[in-house]
Parts: C-alpha cells; structure tokens; sequence
C-alpha cells in the first residue's frame, strides 16, 4: 500500500510539473510545447489522481483554479505594501513638467532611462506567494486595504500558482502587482451570452472584469477568461542588487518566474524615445485585443526610485501618460449649483443625454467660475464633453459658432442657493464657498460622509434618509445621530419599527470603529481615509493630535503641508472642539494602538529576522514587541539585517545567517535586549 501511495505521490507531482511548464509557455511565453489534446489528457489523468486520493491534493496544483463551493462575503486585508496610484498626464507637455518636477530633486542626474508600459485598463491585483506558492490575491481597494479574493485569482490561468523559484531559494515572500483584464474578443462574446440570456449588459471592459472578480462563485470567473500582466515585483527584507535594481531587470524576472508581463514594454534611453513611443500606441493600440488608455512611464533605476520617493497619493518616479479620451457633442439645457459638505459650491451643467466611453452622461462638472468663464459656458449651447480620465465627465470646449443668439453669461450666484447666506471666495483659491455652518446642504454632505462606508459604515442610513433629518429638524450635528431612538425614527416617512431598530443597532455598532475612521468621517478638509490612517498611527489619541504642532504633523511622511495646516486649524476651533466633546461622550472610539515614544525606542535602526517557533512569544507578539521599541522586522535575512531570532526548527534563514556572521538572539535574549 506504501508503495502504491508512493507512486501516485511521484506521478501526481510528475504530471503538477507538466501541466505548469505547459501552461506557462502557453500563456507567458506564447509558445505552446504541447497540444491542446495532450495538455487535456494529462490534466484528466492528475484529477483523476486527487479524487482517488484526495490526501495528495494541494493548493497549487492546476485543478484547484476553479473552487468547489461559492464564498459566501470577502474579507478585507491590509497590503503588506501599499498600493499608489499613478498622477496622470495627458499630453507630452504636462509629461515635461513630470520630468521637470522630478528633475528639480535630482539635479546632479543627467542621463537617465525610461521604462514604457502599455497603461492596461483593467483592474489591479495584488499577489503574495510564500515559498513560491501562491497564498493571496487582493483588490486594490483604496491602496492601503483590498479584499481578499484568492478563490477566484487562483482560476486566472495566466498566474501561476507556483513560482519558479530557481535563484530564488531562500525568499519565503514575493509580492507581485498586476493588471487583470478582459480581451476584447471574451468581453463581446459575455455580453452576447448576456442579450441572449436577457441580462443587462457590462458598459465596458473594466466593468465586466470589477464584476468578475467580486463574484462568489469561482467557478463563474473562471467560465469568463480573465487575462493578467505582471508589471511590480516587491521581495520584502531582500536588498540583494543581483537579484534587479532596475525596473527592466524585474520586469524580466517576472517572466523568469512565471509571470506573462506585456510584451509590448520599451525601455528608453531618452525622453524623445518615450515621446515617439507614446505617439505609436496613440494609434497602434487599436489593433490590440485588450482595451489600453495611456502608457505607464517609469523611471528605470531603483536607486533613483528610492531617492525620489513618494507623494501623499503617488510615486515622484513614474506617471501615466493618458491618450484622448471618447468625446462627443451635446446641448447644454441648464447650469444646476450644487453645495458640497465642505461648503464649496460646485457648478454643473445638465445636458442632454449622450453616449460616452460605454455610459450615458446628463451631467458634468464645470468646477468654479474660473472654469465657467475660461469656457464662456451658456445654457443653450452645444458642448464636447469627455470623460477626465474616463472616470468623471467634463465639458471639454463650446461650440460657439452653434449658438443660439438668445444666450446670456452664466454668474456664479453671490448667495447660497440652499440657505441664502452671502458666499465668499477667499485669496488665491478658485473656489466659491458658503460659510454657513448650519447651511442645511453642508449638514447633510457631512452626515453621509460620517455615515460612509470608509467611515463608520453606518447600514442602512441612505442618501433620502440623512435629507429627511435634516430637513425634518431632527439632527443638527453627526453627533445628534447618538441621540436618535426607535420612536424618532418611526416619525420619518417610510419607516417601520424593523427599520428602526435595525438603524438604532447600526448606529450603536459604529461606536466600535476605529480612531483612524472616526477621524476620516470627520470631514477635515484634505483628509482622506490614507491620509487619517497616517495620522493615527503618529497620534494615537485625539488629544495628541488636538495638542500637535503644525509641524509635528507636517512631519509625518506623506503628509503634506496643506493636510497639516487643514488639521491644525480643524482642531483649534472651538465648535470642532464641542463636536469632539459629544461624540466622546456618545462613546466613538478617539484612542488606537500605542505607537513609539522617545521612551522606548532601544532598537531604533535595527533590522530583525525572525525563525522557528519561539517558547512563548507568538511571531506576531515578537513582531510587535520589536517594533514597539523601534526596531524593523523584515521577512528574509540579508547582508542589511542585525539579529536573527531563533527559535525551535529554524529553516534556510538560520543557514543563511550563518553564513553572513549575523548576530542570533534567542527569545530570552531578545526580551533582555529590550529590558522586558
């Protein structure tokens, strides 16, 4: 019986190995080495194998690509690594300015080189493979948490489920970033077995592949052919320039092992050749079976790339050149006001409906009066819109010899349109503003940001139903909400005692969320939900933050002087004072986890390894404890780490060690070296 077991073992892992390196010189290398039939045959023979023995199954093998039960939510989970959005460009002259921004930082660089990317129009993911078997796939998300939907990537058959780890023996973490996207000739056919089968139809691409990988069935993604390019390759705690210290050199690991990265990458030597390839793929992207919107344009050395750093949303190194969006004429049949929770009154025009970029538009921003006026927009007219990014749609120019002879200026209005208090424009901003605190519009902007989902996510408190408060008189603060019961809200239109009691539960659920969202819901001016996670991490209480310099904030990495100055002043008014005040005695959650003090910083500098298992201290716990006193823990050893910690079976990272004479610390030790 051994023996049997032991052969089946060895054709199982026979026949794993066959079907990989097929796959990967079918959808990386574009090479097949075997036909389709044969391919067929091999993969029925392995299945064929595990249901006999399912003891021999694994997550990497390729018949675990499509799940066998549907999940039932998503869970979200924080990136090992962030990830950044790109800032656009949308001509070579702002892709000059880039250069000449990054340039200012840099100026003893002279020659540099560029790495050229087709910018897919997809969806990004981000992978985590552990000892070169894939262990996670996440959404973007915001950039700093996504969802973790590994059941459905592991059916995309252009990512491997196991690295070639060849060169790569020692790394027990890689992190990958790509773009998972539709083909064009998958997408048509979707949405014709969609008319068919009288089912809306996906608007676009990028819609239907955002729609695929959120579903909770597995076995329908994998029905729908998702397609993937790897384009980023992070291996945390390893500085090892052999590995790649270029953007070209990761680009071609990727492929080494086993990633398909897009074939029709460049690497340039000047600025003239990222030009020139940028103005072929203007037209030449038209004949590609995928949908592309610009180019990613990155700066190649790492080392440059360390040196140039980030921005509060972007990396300084790289940008997104972006092609001309759809454009299409339209009349303009009114000029609406809208007022923002911040006060900002925001002009739109309403226009007749026209089709653009796969959606139907009516409205567009029109910005401030400075936008109006560089426009000389009028109702009446006939406008060429686009969508800025092919996101948000804006009108583009007026069509002024199509005027009607009737028009007259458009004049931002000198008063509010909701509560008919006097506006003001304030020096050097471009934005009209009513400063009414009690304006009935800022009040309702700011309760369905408090109430949003990436704040305190109270279910169930709708756009209709925030405007029925407020207009009612009900609430005149985020804090009235704490005070609303069952009764108050069956008074409301619409509104049984189930609903009632469901919105009092949500209610008092989201006194639980954390200090970093209760900040974010509080609407400060350029705050967003990155910029507040950042913020309570320096400042783990309100009253930290609300005691802190202007400096000290402006201090923190990624926070930018205008955030700084934003929060600053937001704390030093006294009805943001009371509005603290309330909420903390409604019982929200103003105090998170103890960071850093000048007490307990013994390991500043330091870079651990931890291996093995430790005598009583979980991984985590003696993760945290390092980092609680100023250490750094990185996954792999390198020539840049200080202590290994070592406990009961440590692996090839004890080895390696060795090997580089660095220092090895028991638990015992390391609870000595930080005085516990």
């Amino acid at each position: 019986m051994e023996s049997l077991t032991l052969k089946v073992k060895q054709r199982v892992q026979e026949l794993r190995q066959l079907l990989q390196q097929a796959s990967y010189a079918y959808y990386v290398l574009d090479s097949p080495i075997i036909e389709d039939a044969v391919y067929d045959r091999l993969y029925r023979e392995l299945q064929q194998l595990e249901t006999e023995h399912p003891e021999v199954v694994t997550p990497d093998s390729p018949t675990q690509r499509v799940g066998e039960k549907p999940a039932t939510q998503f869970t979200t989970v924080r990136h090992n690594i962030p990830l950044y959005s790109l800032e656009n460009a949308f001509d070579v002259d702002e892709l000059q300015a880039w250069e000449r921004r990054w340039r200012r930082q840099t100026p003893n660089i002279d020659a540099v080189e560029y790495v050229c990317e087709l910018k897919i129009d997809g969806n990004a993911l981000a992978l985590t493979y552990e000892n070169g078997v894939l262990v996670r796939g996440t959404t973007r998300g915001d950039g700093v948490t996504g969802e973790d939907i590994t059941q459905n990537v592991r059916t995309i058959r252009s990512i491997p489920l196991r690295l070639n780890m060849s060169g790569l023996e020692n790394v027990e973490r890689v992190e990958v970033r790509g773009e998972t996207f539709l083909p064009l000739e998958v997408f048509k056919q979707i949405n014709s077995q969609r008319l068919a089968a009288g089912e809306q139809l996906f608007a676009n691409p990028r819609n239907a592949t955002a729609g695929t990988l959120r579903q909770l069935d597995s076995r329908i993604v994998a029905q729908r052919q998702l397609d993937f390019f790897a384009y980023t390759l992070h291996i945390p705690g390893l500085d090892d320039a052999s590995i790649a210290n270029t953007q070209w050199e990761a680009l071609e690991l990727l492929q080494n092992i086993g990633f398909r990265v897009n074939p029709n990458k460049h690497l340039c030597a000047t600025y003239a050749e990222v030009a020139e390839y940028y103005q072929h793929w203007d037209t030449e992207r038209l004949n590609l079976d995928y949908m592309t919107d610009g180019v990613v344009v990155k700066l190649n050395s790492f080392k440059l790339q360390e040196q140039l750093g980030f921005t509060q949303k972007f990396p300084r190194w790289a940008v997104a050149l972006k092609y001309a969006a759809e454009e299409a004429p339209t009349r303009v049949e009114n000029i609406a006001v809208n007022v923002g929770r911040t006060g900002a009154l925001t002009p739109l025009a309403e226009m007749r409906p026209v089709q653009l970029a796969g959606t139907t538009v009516s409205r567009a921003t029109l910005h401030n009066s400075d936008r109006i006026a560089q426009l000389d927009i009028r109702i009446g007219d006939t406008v060429i819109v686009r969508k800025a990014g092919e996101i948000i749609p804006e009108v583009l120019r007026v069509l002024k010899e199509l005027r009607p002879d009737d028009t007259k200026p458009f004049v931002m209005p000198t008063h509010c349109p909701v509560c008919n208090q006097p506006v003001v424009r304030e020096m050097g901003e471009a934005v009209t503003r009513c400063v009414n605190a009690s304006c009935a519009a800022i009040l309702k902007g700011a309760i369905e940001h408090w109430v949003s989902r990436d704040a305190l996510d109270i279910r169930g408190m709708g756009e209709k139903l925030v405007h029925q408060l407020v207009d009612k008189g009900v609430v005149h603060s985020v804090a009235d909400l704490y005070d609303l019961t069952e009764d108050k809200f069956c008074e409301l239109e619409r509104m049984g005692k189930k609903s009632a009691e469901k919105l009092v539960s949500a209610i008092a659920c989201s006194k639980n969320q954390p200090w970093s969202r209760v900040l974010y819901g509080l609407g400060i001016r350029h705050v967003g939900s990155v910029n507040a996670q950042l913020l309570t991490e320096k400042f783990p209480s309100v009253e930290k933050l609300a005691q802190a310099r202007q400096s000290d904030i402006e201090g923190i990495y990624g926070i930018g002087a205008e955030i700084a100055q934003s929060a600053y002043q937001w704390f030093h008014i006294a009805a943001n004072q009371t509005l603290i005040e309330r909420l903390q005695a409604a019982g929200l959650q103003f105090v998170g986890e103890v960071t850093l003090t000048s007490d307990n910083q013994k390991l500043v500098g330091k870079t651990f390894v931890i291996t093995g298992t430790l005598p009583t201290l979980k991984r985590d716990e003696a993760k945290a404890l390092i980092q609680k006193n100023g250490g750094k823990v990185t996954e792999s050893v390198s020539k840049k780490t200080d202590y290994l910690v070592v406990g009961e079976d440590a692996g090839s990272k004890l080895e390696k060690a060795e090997s580089l004479g660095i220092t090895q610390l028991s638990e015992a030790q390391l609870l000595e070296l930080v005085g516990e």
